[in-house]
């Protein structure tokens, strides 16, 4: 059973919630922290927090989605938005994608109901080493934020 002041929107979504608790904390211990307030997850590896979002989806099934902010406040230039859509062209897991306030972010989302903790492993891996990689150079070309500066 789910220990936070959060109503899920469906019995699949409490459901998976608690499975990816569960791996979360058998593959990273105290470290795969809860949020109180939402169904979502935070781990940090390196300069990158990589968040864990188990979202409703419809009244049978939910999705996994890891994400990380890779940079803030940067400006959108023209050159920037090729280099992302040129290196989503290569990416194995994951997209990179920018939020309303133009931060650059990176996420790869999992069916729910057939998420192993390997996968769940895989998918944070995946997450936190794009982040990780990418926020040293998009801010050295272009400026921004990375997730702890």
């Amino acid at each position: 059973m789910a220990d936070i002041e959060y109503e899920f929107e469906s019995a699949a979504q409490e459901e998976c919630y608690d499975k990816v608790a569960a791996f979360g904390k058998e593959l990273y211990g105290e470290t795969f922290e809860a949020k109180n307030d939402s169904p979502v997850f935070a781990i940090r590896f390196g300069s990158a927090l990589v968040g864990v979002a188990v979202k409703d989806w419809g009244d049978e099934d939910a999705t996994v989605s890891v994400f990380s902010w890779v940079i803030t406040g940067v400006e959108m230039t023209p050159d920037l938005l090729e280099y992302l859509l040129k290196k989503n062209f290569d990416m194995r897991f994951g997209a990179f994608s920018i939020d309303e306030e133009n931060d650059i972010h990176f996420e790869h989302t999992i069916v729910g109901s057939t998420l192993d903790k390997a996968e769940l492993r895989a998918s944070i891996l995946a997450v936190a080493n794009v982040a990780d990689s990418y926020d040293d150079e998009i801010k050295s070309r272009w400026g921004g934020e990375r997730a702890f500066d």
